[in-house]
């Protein structure tokens, strides 16, 4: 196991003894991916990463064994499709976790099939998903995912530069998206996610990208992200064709007001429900409150969404290394949304913006 990986199962050991935690299990998918480096390819065979105070291994099935092993030391509880799973897994618990002791947390994104088969192998001990230990832990990031994310904004900002070069009159909300797409292929990433909405099509937060022809005066919302180097991007910005349509400027204003706000009420030791009312406030201040429809943010680590959330009803303290989204909007059916995003990491002094660039609607 590399030192980092070291490191996290270390600290993950320290959050399980602080809460009382005797068993950690974890499913392929990006909590394996952050604590172990990999995670086999996933189906419905059983899967588990088992971490006790001392030991740990997996519950694996044989024939993704050999290749998990060329990514980690930690041993292999194998089971084949003619035997099942049920022999291997009380294999594991035995060496793993004898003490059947504390509560047992369960990775939340697991498949269902599989919590109910570690549920059923320890009926009576109480259970909780990560949210004090491994996604708390995940949630704080350490230099090294800083510099992915941080290189991954830069090509972000690089492919929404493109989009917004190439906008004109007469191509369609798919053809913007194309060049998205294409920047991020052509400049080692992969293409995450790309809604282009023109006027009343950006009036819906999850537009879906279509064959809708720009024209003169359309606002359009470019929300873009990609993933380099194992982690996401993600960023919204406006464009104006040609010229800005009725009542456009002062509700571009209200917005940045409500990021500006937003990021001043970001600091450690504020809740996240903090920066959320902070944001909402300036937009019912201003009239449009009916009218920002989402919460301000989400976090991003190696998966685009995940903790912390910033919600209207979110009681989680920020701390410092915490990387979310700020990304308040006002929405006007039939007309035309506006929302500006940037993802921030929490420094001890207050938020710093991963993406260099400016938040001013881009005129083409």
């Amino acid at each position: 196991m590399s030192s980092v990986f070291a490191e996290r199962m270390a600290r993950l050991r320290a959050a399980m003894k602080q809460t009382g935690t005797g068993l950690v299990a974890i499913g392929p998918g990006s909590h394996m991916q952050w604590l172990a480096g990999f995670y086999p390819h996933p189906d419905e065979r059983p899967c588990l990463l088992l971490v006790g105070p001392e030991k740990a291994g997996f519950l694996m099935p044989a024939l993704n064994a050999e290749a998990a092993r060329l990514h980690s030391d930690l041993p292999m509880f194998e089971w084949a499709d003619a035997t099942g799973p049920d022999a291997a897994l009380s294999a594991a618990i035995d060496a793993i976790f004898p003490q059947r002791t504390g509560r047992i947390v369960i990775d939340e994104t697991m498949r269902a099939d599989f919590a109910f088969l570690l549920a059923d192998a320890l009926p009576v001990l109480p259970r909780a998903f990560t949210q004090d230990t491994l996604g708390l832990l995940r949630s704080i990031k350490d230099e090294d995912e800083y510099r992915r994310l941080k290189a991954c904004a830069l090509l972000n900002d690089a492919a929404m530069k493109a989009a917004r070069a190439a906008l004109k009159p007469g191509m369609t909300e798919n053809a913007v998206a194309e060049v998205v797409r294409g920047h991020f292929s052509q400049n080692g990433g992969q293409p995450l996610f790309w809604i282009v909405g023109a006027s009343e099509n950006g009036a819906h937060p999850h537009h879906a990208t279509g064959d809708r022809v720009l024209k003169t005066g359309d606002a359009v919302v470019l929300d873009i992200g990609g993933r380099l180097d194992g982690y996401p991007s993600d960023m919204t910005r406006m464009a104006i064709i040609g010229e800005e349509p009725e009542g456009y400027r002062e509700v571009h204003a209200i917005v940045e007001r409500a990021v500006q706000a937003a990021l001043a009420a970001a600091k450690p030791g504020a809740k996240a429900s903090d920066v959320d009312r902070a944001a909402r406030d300036v937009i019912a201040d201003a009239g449009y409150g009916d009218y920002f429809v989402h919460r301000t943010g989400h976090g991003l680590g190696i998966d685009a969404h995940e903790p912390p959330y910033i919600t209207a009803t979110s009681d989680v303290v920020l701390e410092e290394g915490m990387v979310f989204s700020i990304e308040p909007g006002i929405y006007l059916p039939g007309r035309f949304g506006i929302r500006l995003e940037d993802i921030v990491i929490l420094r001890a002094d207050g938020p710093e913006i991963f993406s260099e660039l400016p938040r001013d609607a881009y005129v083409a």
